[in-house]
């Protein structure tokens, strides 16, 4: 190999840019329109324009990709992960055009990307399962049958991908048409493939995992273990490694069972078996991931092996780094900076980065993928960068994690900051002798305690503020002000700004009162249908309209009770934040 081509955006396109580097290869960049000034696009020895603005014009484009790959010379493509990382087609298509594929060959990915015909081996090798369906389910009808037979709650899975898109978790059996249809709308716009399944929902579990290296001459290390379980729409959120408070036999039957699996199907490669662990401490075989997994740093910070570098090792036929598997050293934490406002229920809020100030300082790495100036686009993911926090110990790692969020510094649009700064001081989550967290555990008993960022919080004019920095004695300190007053100080006097109609002992001025009757789109994004016809009668908190940024929907539900009147947009419309959708009045 000489040459790759990066087939992917963001943050994981830079790190594999620096590992050609590392390795002495050159690299090619690839960018939608929207990309063109983004940080892998400088980053690589060279860029080329894919066109186009959506995933399917452009990094979801095999023709397109493999045009590229030829016109500059590359001789191999790392897939990263996402758009079209585990798409065997897309694998076979590389190898075709004669170029090295940098991952699992076409067969391993379709049989393990599969989640139906990966639960079929790990079966056949003794992993532990819950039950779930033979085969893929055709329609809602499908998923009700099987609700029917092993009870609520189900999961209603894609088949094909992963990162919790097109992932739904069905409480009630009402719910089972909607969140299938969605389920297969979400797993068609992210991966190309609408085929879903369905298991049973473990309820509260953890989240584990073992990394996986593989190569051709029969080697299969797990280089560590992770935990995943702080997650919101079951995305992850926060991860670390090694996977902490695992008994030695937990530990020995996720080691076991991820090797035989990966070896029964001819694994080679970097890839992940993930498994959920249940309160009980029963053990499920969950899915395996055919590709580099956004949590990766933190095995390579606990590890020492560069999980790129082995990738590129193992596709130019070598060997795995180390035969046996590593021993962890110290504890690492990878908190990912996602475009989403933490205060209106991690809402994505796509946007134009401000400043972008990271810490530094012992165990501190950041792996990026924006830089003041660059855009946020609502058409792809909302993952900004992550912050990877390494200490000897899980509790060192911890307080480190605690002073480097405090100096992470993003404006210009909401992140997820605020809410892992109140993370890495919660109870359940620090404490020394057990994980009180579960998947499940965000929504249902952390949300309600999460803090917004206060530039983005949506107030009304008359009780907008902005903080300011001040010293008092030499004590740095944050003082709020009512904007008006804050105004009229930078102005030169205490009073409302120049030109205002109050008196000088006048409150604010009063803004126009909103309208009761509107309805407003909870975040910004692509309108994809209405699920309540114009004149039908609702209720308050019934779902009427279905959003999707950022490649996750969003339901926007009913302000009040009444008679839903005027849709004021429609599918495929783009709308904004808190813009007028429709109306609900008597």
């Amino acid at each position: 190999m000489q040459k790759v081509l990066i087939a992917n955006r963001g943050e994981i396109a830079v790190r594999i840019i620096r590992a050609c580097d590392d390795a002495g290869l050159a690299s090619v960049a690839v960018y939608a329109d929207v990309d063109a000034d983004a940080l892998h696009v400088s980053a690589a020895t060279e860029a080329w324009a894919l066109g186009g603005d959506s995933p399917a014009d452009s990094y979801l484009n095999v023709a397109k990709l493999l045009r590229i790959a030829r016109e500059s010379g590359a001789d191999a493509v790392h897939p990263g992960y996402g758009f079209l990382s585990e798409n065997a087609d897309f694998a076979q298509a590389v190898i075709d055009a004669g170029l090295v594929w940098i991952g699992p060959t076409p067969a391993a990915i379709r049989v393990l990307g599969n989640k139906v015909s990966a639960r079929e081996i790990a079966i056949r090798v003794g992993a532990p399962l819950v039950a779930g369906s033979e085969g893929t389910v055709e329609s809602a009808a499908e998923v009700r049958a099987f609700a029917l037979e092993h009870g609520l709650p189900v999961a209603i899975k894609a088949a094909f991908g992963g990162g919790g898109r097109g992932l739904k978790v069905v409480w009630d059996m009402d719910a089972i048409e909607e969140s299938f249809a969605s389920a297969v709308r979400e797993s068609t716009a992210a991966f190309g493939r609408g085929e879903c399944f369905v298991e049973r929902f473990l309820h509260q579990p953890r989240h584990v995992e073992a990394q996986i290296l593989a190569d051709t001459h029969g080697n299969v290390i797990v280089v560590g273990t992770r935990d995943c379980s702080l997650q919101r729409r079951n995305q992850k959120l926060v991860e670390e490694a090694p996977a902490p408070f695992l008994t030695p036999a937990q530990k020995t039957q996720i080691y076991t069972s991820a090797k035989a699996i990966c070896r029964a199907a001819g694994y080679t490669g970097a890839g992940t078996v993930e498994y959920l662990l249940a309160q009980d401490g029963t053990i499920s075989f969950l899915e395996v991931n055919t590709r580099l997994q956004v949590e990766h740093p933190i095995t390579e910070e606990t590890s020492g092996v560069d999980l790129v570098l082995a990738q590129l090792q193992i596709a130019a036929g070598g060997t795995v780094p180390v035969f046996t598997d590593p021993e962890p050293r110290g504890h690492s934490f990878e908190f990912r900076i996602n475009a989403e406002d933490v205060g209106r229920g991690f809402l994505p809020c796509p946007g134009t980065v401000a400043t972008f100030t990271v810490p530094t300082g012992p165990g501190i790495r950041v792996d990026s993928g924006v830089r003041a100036g660059g855009i946020v686009s609502d058409r792809f993911d909302s993952l900004l960068a992550k912050l990877i926090v390494t200490g000897a110990d899980r509790q060192q790692a911890l307080r480190r994690a605690r002073r480097a969020l405090t100096e992470f510094e993003i404006t210009g649009l909401p992140t997820v900051l605020p809410f892992h700064r109140a993370v890495v001081t919660a109870p359940a989550f620090t404490a020394p002798d057990h994980l009180g967290v579960h998947t499940g555990w965000i929504q249902a008993d952390f949300a309600e305690e999460l803090p917004g960022d206060p530039q983005f919080d949506p107030v009304p004019p008359e009780t907008a503020r902005h903080t300011v920095s001040i010293e008092v004695d030499g004590r740095r300190m944050a003082l709020g002000l009512p904007a008006a007053l804050l105004e009229g100080l930078l102005r030169g006097r205490g009073g409302p700004a120049t030109g205002s109609t109050a008196g000088p002992n006048a409150g604010p001025a009063s803004a126009p009162a909103a309208d009761p009757d509107t309805l407003r789109a909870s975040m910004g994004g692509s309108v994809v249908k209405w699920l309540v016809d114009s004149g039908a009668l609702v209720t308050a908190g019934d779902p009427v309209l279905v959003l999707e940024a950022m490649k996750m929907e969003s339901i926007v539900v009913a302000h009040r009770s009444g008679t839903l009147r005027d849709h004021l947009v429609q599918p495929g419309d783009t709308v904004a934040v808190d813009s007028a959708v429709a109306s609900i009045g008597d």
